[in-house]
């Protein structure tokens, strides 16, 4: 009886690879590379309320995950140059794979980054040409892969602002047109590797956003009125399920 049950348990692993994952719990741990939007500018408490703490949370919610650590190193303003590898801001991410447990688990990084590189003036080596991008971007993928060989990376799409976005940095509708056009140089990027360890991550926040600005930005005023650039506590909380269904969506592939 007891060859039969083992028989009919590897048969299973090996007709269904995910099996593994849900028959044996894991631990997740991840570091969330962005900026104000990952921080959580403007919120009451982003450190429950931001889209890490509500990512990390749907992923701890989901079948086959055991417990998720995670750290927020989203930073308001940021841009891919600010996360060249070598700078203060790429240290800090990486140093932050330290405050983790020692108990082993699957290492992910999740970025999304763009929408300061977008900007026509004010951020960190803005305007950021998607050449430029599609360059700090790799950069920044192949030193975490280099540095965590075991690690896997998601890669979001950045969200949707208003075209009249203005506040200590300018980005208007030639902003939002160049933020676009990141888009196919992220899939390029990921197209690239092909190597089971770098991954597209959401893309359906973009709309989402553009959609439901109303409700889920942030009403902001700036020098061409109320903006929408930032999410709110609902908003917060979609852009983490966004997120975290990317990553679990990634956590049993090889």
């Amino acid at each position: 009886m007891k060859k039969i049950t083992l028989r009919l348990l590897l048969s299973l692993l090996l007709l269904f690879p995910g099996f593994s994952l849900l028959a044996q719990k894991r631990l997740v741990k991840v570091i969330y590379i962005g900026d104000s939007i990952t921080f959580g500018a403007g919120l009451d408490d982003a450190a429950t309320q931001a889209p890490p703490a509500k990512a990390s949370a749907y992923l701890k919610a989901q079948r086959g995950i055991d417990s998720v650590e995670f750290s927020n190193q989203g930073h308001s303003g940021y841009t891919t140059v600010d996360f060249s590898p070598g700078g203060v801001s790429f240290n800090a991410a990486e140093k932050a794979v330290n405050s983790f447990s020692a108990k082993p688990g699957i290492l992910i990084f999740s970025i999304m980054l763009g929408t300061n590189d977008s900007a026509i003036k004010g951020t960190h080596g803005a305007p950021v040409s998607h050449e430029a991008y599609y360059k700090n971007m790799k950069s920044i993928v192949d030193k975490l892969l280099n540095d965590f060989p075991q690690c896997k990376v998601v890669i979001n799409l950045p969200l949707w602002y208003s075209p009249n976005t203005y506040n200590g940095a300018q980005y208007l509708q030639e902003g939002l047109d160049r933020l676009q056009s990141y888009f196919t140089p992220i899939k390029n990027l990921v197209n690239s590797y092909q190597n089971h360890q770098v991954f597209l991550g959401d893309t359906l926040a973009f709309t989402y956003f553009k959609t439901n600005y109303l409700t889920r930005l942030q009403h902001e005023n700036g020098r061409q009125g109320t903006f929408y650039l930032h999410p709110n506590k609902d908003g917060a909380a979609d852009l983490g399920a966004f997120w975290g269904k990317a990553i679990y969506g990634v956590i049993g592939k090889r």
